[in-house]
């Protein structure tokens, strides 16, 4: 019997794990391309994989949220199924992946946020030149363990250009007026390299066909902005809601602002999502990783197709 390639993923996933991951499966599988998309305020590399040589190319996304470290272990799982069952030449929920790969290209960035995960996973490094102001930020407490922005207290899903100035109103009502574990939109729209990284990466890549990000926590489809979508995508994202159970809503009040699925349908007019995966209290444990996949693993690989 053929020995599974398949990588465990029995812990949380930190940036150095992911780095060993990504090694591992450019090693295993020819197939895949591994590039990056740039670095993070601590200078980690933001690795993105790509499966598929097609001209019709849509991006996943991971991990803007430290805490959420979970759903980059969901993107990798994905990538290391789809090169598996491609090198064996097996059909994927009645796919063909030899015909996915023709026909699609999928850019995969399993982690935005290296620096925040590793502040939630392990704490803030006694050498990080950022440690007594970070500290500071988060009330004085050494537990990141709930901490979701970047290195030095940016949340990075509000640091696209999308509606950043209503926002910034939004910040000063309800007392967000510098860096904080979460909610504090940065000085300027891309003012964070990881966030300035992946919106020229995509402005390189456009016309993309879809993207999806991947958040936690509350089986939900966010899939508008301010009640605006790209015209011709519902019926994508009602057969995304279909296949994993998760009901399509709207984000509201300051979930609606500056967000990487806005920015994509204001600015870019791509079509855009964001799931939120699993249900429970952030950061969701890593027991929820297998059935949090299970639920979404017909629709990672089955979204392209809609398009």
């Amino acid at each position: 019997m053929e020995r599974s390639r398949i990588l465990p993923m029995e812990h949380p996933m930190d940036s150095a794990a992911l780095s060993s991951a990504v090694n591992q499966l450019a090693e295993t599988y020819p197939i895949l391309t591994v590039s990056g998309i740039g670095k993070s305020i601590l200078g980690k590399e933001i690795p993105v994989l790509i499966l598929g040589q097609g001209k019709k190319q849509l991006l996943y996304v991971g991990a803007h949220h430290g805490m959420e470290w979970i759903t980059a272990n969901l993107l990798l799982r994905f990538v290391n199924e789809f090169c598996e069952f491609y090198d064996l030449g097996r059909p994927v929920y009645r796919k063909n992946l030899t015909d996915l790969w023709q026909s699609y290209t999928i850019h995969v960035v399993p982690m935005l946020n290296p620096d925040g995960i590793d502040y939630a996973i392990h704490g803030i490094d006694p050498e990080n030149p950022l440690r007594s102001r970070v500290i500071s930020m988060n009330g004085g407490k050494e537990d990141f363990g709930r901490w979701q922005a970047n290195a030095r207290g940016v949340d990075l899903n509000h640091n696209y250009d999308a509606g950043f100035d209503e926002y910034k109103k939004l910040e000063k009502e309800n007392e967000i007026p510098c860096g904080a574990p979460t909610r504090f939109s940065g000085l300027a729209p891309e003012s964070e390299p990881e966030v300035h990284a992946l919106c020229n990466y995509i402005r390189f890549h456009a016309p993309l066909k879809a993207v999806l990000t991947l958040h936690t926590q509350g089986e939900e489809i966010y899939w508008k902005s301010h009640g605006k979508t790209v015209v011709g995508s519902e019926a994508a994202f009602r057969k995304l809601s279909l296949l994993c159970g998760y009901p399509l809503c709207e984000a509201e009040d300051l979930a609606s602002y500056g967000g990487l699925t806005d920015w994509c349908i204001e600015t870019c007019k791509i079509p855009a999502a964001t799931l939120e995966c699993g249900r429970g209290t952030n950061p969701l444990p890593i027991s929820d990783f297998f059935p949090i996949y299970l639920r979404l693993r017909e629709a990672l690989f089955s979204f392209p197709t809609f398009f």
